[in-house]
């Protein structure tokens, strides 16, 4: 080979590498007449709202509740006290004979009587000065805690492409590049 071609061929690949790499560089893909390419991103800020979370929680506790027994009624005696001199009466008919039995029946009923008064008393009493029970009674509540939580709407993207800066918004981050759509008309 000549010196010439050798001085030829090698201009040649001077003139057209730049060529080629920049075609790389900045290769476009065709897609149905229009072609798609890469820009560099330049910046990438995340728009950032406040939002207030309501979360329901329950809580439980336990209590003492004391309950006060009922008192006893006045007109409670009279059951014991019938139940008394008839039960009286009836051990007092088992004793004695002709008059006697009648006495016997009659003091029967009357001491029956009054034993049924003093039971009675005695659970009058007995409710009236007994003291309160208390027993353990689950209580709940459902209370709303509020907090406020930071929220990402989308980006704003700033992004360089052929000697030009442009913005867009994305609803995610597009990384170190972000594709764009590029169409060649004619001037």
């Amino acid at each position: 080979m000549s010196t010439r071609v050798m001085i030829s061929a090698a201009l040649a690949s001077i003139l057209v590498a730049p060529a080629a790499l920049a075609d790389s560089k900045h290769r476009i893909y065709k897609r149905g007449g229009d072609g798609y390419d890469y820009a560099r991103v330049v910046s990438v800020e995340p728009i950032v709202r406040q939002v207030r979370v309501e979360v329901p929680r329950r809580e439980c506790w336990t209590e003492v509740r004391y309950d006060q027994p009922e008192p006893y009624a006045r007109k409670g005696l009279a059951g014991p006290m019938i139940l008394g001199a008839l039960i009286g009466g009836g051990i007092g008919n088992q004793f004695g004979s002709g008059d006697g039995r009648r006495a016997a029946t009659v003091a029967g009923a009357l001491i029956g009587t009054a034993v049924g008064h003093d039971v009675g008393e005695r659970k009058r009493s007995q409710y009236a000065y007994s003291q309160p029970q208390g027993h353990e009674v689950e209580r709940c509540e459902t209370r709303i805690e509020q907090s406020y939580e930071e929220r990402i709407d989308g980006y704003d993207v700033e992004y360089e492409y052929a000697g030009q800066r442009f913005q867009t918004r994305m609803p995610y981050d597009p990384g170190e590049r972000i594709r764009v759509r590029v169409a060649v008309t004619p001037a």
